[in-house]
């Protein structure tokens, strides 16, 4: 693992990019901000359209009202989960199990997501009716601004805390509020993180990288050495 003063080579933050979801209060300094977003507009789009904007959420009057419709969009999609994913029940119930350690760590982060020192809103303009394949204009964005984040030592994570605040949110803020113009993709909170940073935990790299064919094996498909590994989250119902 790197030290989170001493900006990381690229590959190894991307290996060390995790999920962030708890930060100090420290105020993230505006040149800061200024590289990590700077980052994000550098991700391709297509036919180069640079669709993609990004709001940002500090502490204007505008800015602490839309933190809190977050929070409450956040408590309240975490509630919902909770129940339907079980976490409280079978091996959830077991105060030490994975699960438990989960439901503990997501409750934290919906009960203080208001307060990470930066959120940000990454959005996209539509030149068409949104569709899945509109997501390659924007996530690509996403991911560069969080890769930014992490070469200066922050984290950060995406989330869609908006959703059920979306419509009070875009009122706040001032934007325009049909969603075929303009979408608004992620939730971005951002700041130091509580803890370290990475290693990312994933599958193993053979059992998702086939050649030559669907589910044939690449024999060179072999994960660098101190790879951490991980099964995939919840089920969905999609079996591969």
């Amino acid at each position: 693992m790197s030290d989170p003063g001493v900006e990381p080579s690229l590959l190894n933050g991307i290996a060390t990019t995790r999920s962030i979801r708890r930060y100090r209060p420290d105020p993230v300094p505006t040149e800061d901000l200024n590289t990590i977003l700077f980052a994000a507009t550098r991700a391709p789009q297509g036919s180069n359209r640079q669709g993609f904007r990004f709001v940002v959420l500090r502490d204007g009057p505008r800015a602490l009202e839309a933190r809190r419709l977050i929070g409450e969009g956040a408590r309240s999609v975490w509630a919902d989960k909770r129940v339907t994913d079980a976490y409280d029940r079978g091996s959830g119930a077991a105060d030490d199990s994975p699960k438990a350690r989960m439901a503990r760590t997501m409750q934290h982060f919906v009960d203080h997501v208001h307060e990470a020192p930066v959120i940000v809103l990454a959005c996209l303009h539509c030149h068409r009716a949104p569709s899945l394949a509109l997501g390659g204009a924007v996530w690509p964005a996403v991911q560069n601004l969080l890769l930014g984040a992490r070469a200066l030592g922050y984290g950060g994570v995406i989330t869609g805390w908006h959703g059920p605040r979306e419509a009070e949110i875009r009122q706040v803020l001032g934007m325009p509020a049909d969603p075929d113009r303009l979408a608004i993709a992620a939730t971005i909170p951002l700041g130091r993180p509580v803890g370290g940073h990475g290693p990312v935990r994933r599958r193993p790299l053979a059992e998702v990288v086939y050649e030559d064919g669907w589910g044939e094996a690449a024999p060179w498909a072999v994960d660098p050495e101190g790879a951490r590994f991980t099964a995939p989250g919840p089920p969905s119902g999609l079996r591969l």
